[in-house]
């Protein structure tokens, strides 16, 4: 079972690394298997599709979006509770694999827009920014909560700086995002 849990992870990071690096649909599932030197059939064990992979890294920034709509849901329509979520926000964006993530999403928005992996991630999208925006349901408010959660994603291909720390890319971010949300209404 570890091997196998193993073998996955590799074909998500392999599989990651090519999206990026050459496109979603200009990537075969064959080229995957040749960089990981296995074979189609054991790559098919773990993977039908290359749609199924998307997903699978995916899957797991859905669930910490979801945890992070959840507890919003529960707070009050705040200044503090705003940054706590942006800052919750950026935390999960900024964990382990993610800036990865983020580079295949910046790389490959065309193909996503038809992915269902790509019509989740809208979803968690839109409202992760009216927990952001809740309380003050003016067009103003909206896309300020909107623009504050793209401050956090562009970073990674907005700031262009050499030898900028991933700590000060978010704090970057975060300063940023606090302008805008700084705007909003209390509820």
């Amino acid at each position: 079972m570890r091997e196998s849990a193993g073998t996955r992870e590799r074909i998500k990071a392999v599989a990651l690394e090519l999206f990026t690096e050459q496109g979603y649909e200009k990537t075969s599932l064959r080229e995957i298997a040749e960089r990981l030197n296995v074979t189609k059939a054991a790559l098919y064990y773990h993977f039908k599709s290359k749609d199924e992979i998307v997903s699978s890294f995916v899957e797991e920034r859905l669930d910490r979006m979801d945890a992070l709509i959840a507890w919003a849901d529960g707070q009050p329509a705040t200044l503090a509770t705003r940054r706590e979520l942006i800052a919750r926000y950026a935390d999960s964006m900024f964990a382990t694999e993610q800036p990865s993530v983020m580079r295949f999403f910046e790389q490959n928005q065309t193909a996503l827009k038809s992915l269902a992996a790509g019509q989740q991630m809208r979803d968690r999208m839109f409202r992760l920014a009216d927990a952001l925006a809740r309380g003050d349901e003016s067009p103003e408010a909206q896309l300020r909560a909107a623009l504050s959660l793209f401050a956090v994603h562009s970073s990674w291909f907005a700031i262009r700086t050499p030898h900028v720390t991933d700590e000060e890319r978010r704090k970057i971010a975060l300063e940023v995002a606090d302008e805008l949300l700084a705007r909003i209404a209390e509820g």
